[in-house]
């Protein structure tokens, strides 16, 4: 199995941590984003998109980071409770992965990550989508009152979201304040987690 993935992007980071805690051997290829290595044809014919990362497990190429994520839990640890099998839990799983996907991280890309890679300011309207966006999870997490952001155990769900709050570390972004059950979420999956 191999991964092609930057060292340090979110959606890398979120198949990653899945991959170690899964106990699943693989190959990691490092994928230059700097030097437009997703842009090549060879590698648009392993994506499309031409976005990263990308699975290939023995030529069976899948992208978009949360359906890796399904895909490997399904394949390769059908009982685990990182993507239970009842249909209500799943379905809390599969909401936070899309709320991630749709709402939380394009907001956290746009306001933090554009400035730093590409030629976008940072805007009080950036702004406000961002704190939309983290009110929204905030609440979400408050709601069910849970350690994980899916319930009281580690989720696929987790993955993603941690490394999207991730980000807003690069622009000292604090969340401590304005929304404090993230912050403690945030916090306690690092401690409860050291080694991802």
């Amino acid at each position: 199995m191999k991964l092609y993935a930057v060292s340090d992007g979110p959606p890398s980071l979120a198949v990653r941590m899945c991959l170690q805690v899964l106990n699943i051997p693989y190959e990691h290829i490092s994928v230059d984003y700097g030097k437009a290595e997703h842009l090549t044809d060879a590698y648009e014919k392993m994506n499309p998109q031409r976005e990263i990362p990308v699975l290939d497990d023995e030529g069976f190429f899948l992208s978009e980071s949360n359906a890796i994520l399904q895909y490997l839990c399904d394949k390769y640890a059908p009982a685990s409770e990182l993507y239970p099998r009842d249909a209500k839990e799943r379905a809390v799983v599969n909401h936070r992965l899309c709320f991630n996907l749709a709402f939380l991280y394009p907001q956290i890309s746009a306001h933090v990550m554009a400035p730093i890679f590409f030629d976008y300011q940072r805007t009080e309207m950036s702004l406000k989508k961002l704190n939309m966006a983290l009110a929204a999870f905030q609440t979400y997490l408050q709601r069910a009152g849970t350690k994980y952001a899916a319930g009281n155990g580690l989720t696929i769900a987790d993955f993603p979201l941690i490394t999207s709050i991730m980000c807003l570390e690069a622009i000292a972004f604090d969340v401590r304040v304005s929304y404090p059950t993230v912050h403690e979420w945030y916090t306690g999956f690092k401690q409860a987690h050291p080694e991802l």
